[in-house]
This record gives C-alpha cells, structure tokens and sequence, in this order.
C-alpha cells in the first residue's frame, strides 16, 4: 500500500512543481515523462541480466515512445492515455514479462505514479485556456 501512496504523492509534487517552474507549459514535458517511466523496465532488465527480458522491455517502451510522439505532435490527450495505459501496463508487468530485476514494490509506485500523472496533464488539459501560447494543449508550430 505504501509505495501506492508515495506514486501518487511524488507524481502530484512533480505535476506542481512543473507548474510552479513553468516546465508544463511546453508540450514535450509530459511525452518526455511518458518515456522516462516506460523505460525504467529497460534498466531493470540490464539490473536482472536479462538480454530476452530487455528486448521485450525495449519493445513496450518503445511503442510507449511512439504515443509519446504521436501525443507531442497531434494531441496531449493520447499522452495522457499513454500514461494511463502505462499504469495498466504496471499491473500486468509481472505476468506479461518474467523481469527479475524489478523490485517488488515498483509496479505498484509506477502504476500509481502513472494514472495520476495521466490525472494531472487531463485536469492541465481540460481547464486549459484554448489557443494559450503556455498551453500545453495549443498545437505544434511546424515550421
């Protein structure tokens, strides 16, 4: 239960630190979040020595990477999907890829971390004022 708790508690103090800083009013702060959680199963899989368990962890994250990307260029919506879907993927991890060097007590901190970093960019995209310059939820400026 703890480590649940402290997800949510850390993911909130990132999302208000963002705020506070202004690091949330550039698009690519929440893709680029999306991407560090998902490839933390990377590194957990080079910890276990695992080479099979690395090549399964790199293809989740990358197609996490890819709602990244789309996300960043198209909408901040599916990147706040990207990042519920994550915490789903957290739940399952452990019947989906036999990884030994997760700890125990990271799919719970990083699902909780995940669905309530999704919560925060969703409330930062619902309320947001549309056509902001500091909006995340303005469009991409092709240049």
């Amino acid at each position: 239960m703890l480590p649940t708790i402290w997800g949510v508690i850390l993911a909130m103090a990132a999302a208000l630190l963002a705020r506070l800083a202004g690091f949330d009013r550039d698009r690519a702060f929440y893709p680029i979040v999306l991407i560090v959680v998902a490839s933390y199963y990377d590194l957990f899989a080079v910890m276990g020595g695992s080479r099979s368990d690395l090549v399964e962890e790199f293809v989740a994250t990358l197609l996490f990477a890819a709602a990244a990307i789309i996300g960043f260029r198209t909408s901040l919506w599916l990147v706040a999907a990207g990042l519920a879907a994550h915490g789903i993927f957290d739940v399952f991890h452990r019947g989906l890829i036999a990884n030994p060097g997760v700890p125990a007590w990271w799919p719970a901190f990083c699902a909780s971390y995940d669905v309530a970093a999704a919560a925060c960019l969703a409330l930062l995209l619902r309320f947001a004022a549309p056509g902001s310059r500091t909006s995340p939820a303005s469009p991409v400026r092709r240049a």
